[in-house]
């Protein structure tokens, strides 16, 4: 997907995010766009593809609310400077693209998988053989775009090949239903597994979010 602009690309990913977290849809903004997510601790989101320090410290002027986020596509240091007190900085994200191929990856002894569809969202849950939970995933489906979200792998678990299990099985449910393209933000310690799997890095994410104290409140 070489020739598609960054904010073309942020879109498809949170297309695709809304429909995995329930969500509401997009609003869109001159800068990109606001998200309304309900819960306590991320009451919304404003999603910048492309952000300038302008657009940024009015918006964090403008925000009261804890549990406020940012997403703004770009490296931390280039807008920590925008932000003031109360603002916290989240681990670093990548953007991240893969071209869709259909797989049949085995499950490693010890392990057992479920996936369902539900809604739009494709779910795999790994667990021992005793029931315990392992790993799990999930990808949305949002027009020919699959978004791969929440994929986490137990601490006990880990080093055993069920992070590579879960991503090419979800890969695969997203293909079967139509999809060809994968989008998903992963974390500096997912980006090494998702390389490896074929996906290519095309653009970092600052994430902060509202948290001041009680004396700024």
């Amino acid at each position: 997907m070489p020739d598609i602009r960054i904010r073309e690309l942020v879109r498809m990913w949170i297309n695709g995010w809304v429909v995995s977290r329930g969500s509401s849809d997009p609003i869109d903004e001159p800068w990109g766009w606001t998200i309304d997510v309900g819960q306590p601790k991320h009451v919304a989101r404003h999603v910048l593809p492309e952000p300038s320090e302008g657009d940024v410290r009015k918006i964090v002027a403008a925000t009261s609310a804890p549990g406020t986020r940012l997403k703004l596509f770009a490296e931390d240091q280039a807008v920590l400077p925008w932000v003031g007190p109360g603002w916290r900085l989240d681990s670093p994200g990548f953007l991240m693209t893969c071209h869709l191929v259909p797989e049949r990856p085995e499950v490693p002894a010890g392990y057992t998988l479920t996936s369902w569809t539900r809604g739009g969202v494709s779910r795999v849950l790994v667990r021992t053989h005793a029931g315990h939970f392992a790993a799990r995933g999930q990808i949305a489906q949002a027009g020919a775009q699959g978004v791969v979200d929440q994929v986490e792998t137990s601490v006990a678990h880990r080093r055993k090949g069920l992070g590579g299990l879960v991503m090419r099985t979800l890969q695969s449910a997203a293909y079967e239903a139509g999809a060809t393209t994968g989008l998903l933000v992963g974390t500096p310690e997912g980006r090494a597994l998702y390389s490896s799997l074929g996906w290519t890095v095309r653009a970092p994410m600052a994430s902060l979010w509202y948290e001041p104290s009680d004396a700024a409140r």
